[in-house]
């Protein structure tokens, strides 16, 4: 009897995991399935398949700019981010000073924010400074809500760091710079690795922050909002699906590096072992 209810437990647990994959996933699977029809609008069954709308979107000016755009400000918001996360999380993790309670409710606090609030209150900021707006500005607002995240991923990695390593690195004679470059960073790589992906992945699909901000410059996200409101074209899921496709690859791919370097620096600590 209790092999009977164990295996239909495990069964529903399977049965309920891959509906709630299914629930997730159909949106994915139709915008790539819209970006491999021939006609201009989505419709299933699909009577005819093509690729000519990857060739008019890929090969468009326009497009290339968006996402020239969108990338360029992807990546200087994650490495501006995780330079600043790294110290705020040793500050938020690592030490015990007079304050740091005070600066760890602080720092979190714009992750709590409305992200459509917040991009109003940057954009009257900006208006009262007298700042153009420009992707430059958007930069700006997207490191207000993207450093608190990539700052508690990272604290994450720092709160299991065993400070021990660092004082014997000391003990041996090493200095400052050499602690940092040869125990710190080798050791909260995974959590600096991480909150490069969530810094990059967070500013290239960010909707509102870059709605307020941009000016006359344009992201993918607000092209295709303002493709969706009026004058859709098949570009639209094109775009929807190298952005999805584009986000798998460098996770799986990022899960990949970490579970490489783990084995490397594993099968290293047992060799010196042996």
């Amino acid at each position: 009897m209790l092999n009977r209810a164990s295996r239909i437990r495990h069964s529903l647990i399977i049965a309920w995991s891959v509906a709630v994959v299914i629930f997730l996933y159909i949106p994915t699977v139709c915008i790539v399935l819209a970006s491999l029809t021939a006609s201009r609008y989505f419709q299933f069954p699909i009577s005819k398949w093509g690729l000519d709308w990857w060739h008019k979107t890929l090969t468009s000016i326009e497009v290339r700019q968006l996402l020239s755009t969108s990338i360029s400000i992807a990546l200087l918001v994650t490495v501006v981010a995780v330079f600043l996360a790294f110290f705020g999380a040793l500050a938020f993790a690592r030490y015990d000073w007079k304050g740091r309670s005070i600066y760890q409710k602080i720092i979190l606090l714009p992750i709590f924010f409305p992200q459509s609030v917040l991009g109003l209150a940057l954009l009257l900021w900006f208006n009262t400074l007298g700042l153009p707006l420009s992707w430059k500005t958007a930069i700006f607002a997207h490191l207000v809500w993207i450093v608190p995240v990539v700052t508690l991923v990272i604290s994450i990695q720092v709160y299991s760091f065993d400070p021990a390593l660092e004082e014997a690195a000391y003990d041996l004679g090493a200095s400052r710079w050499q602690v940092l470059k040869e125990v710190t960073l080798p050791v909260l790589f995974p959590g600096l690795f991480s909150g490069s992906l969530f810094a990059f992945l967070l500013s290239w699909g960010n909707f509102p922050l870059s709605l307020y901000t941009t000016g006359a410059d344009t992201t993918v996200p607000e092209y295709l909002y303002a493709k969706m409101v009026a004058g859709y074209t098949p570009g639209v899921p094109v775009l929807g699906t190298i952005s999805t496709v584009g986000a798998v690859v460098l996770l799986i791919g990022g899960y990949a590096l970490i579970t490489l370097l783990r084995r490397s620096r594993g099968s290293e600590q047992g060799g010196q072992d042996a």
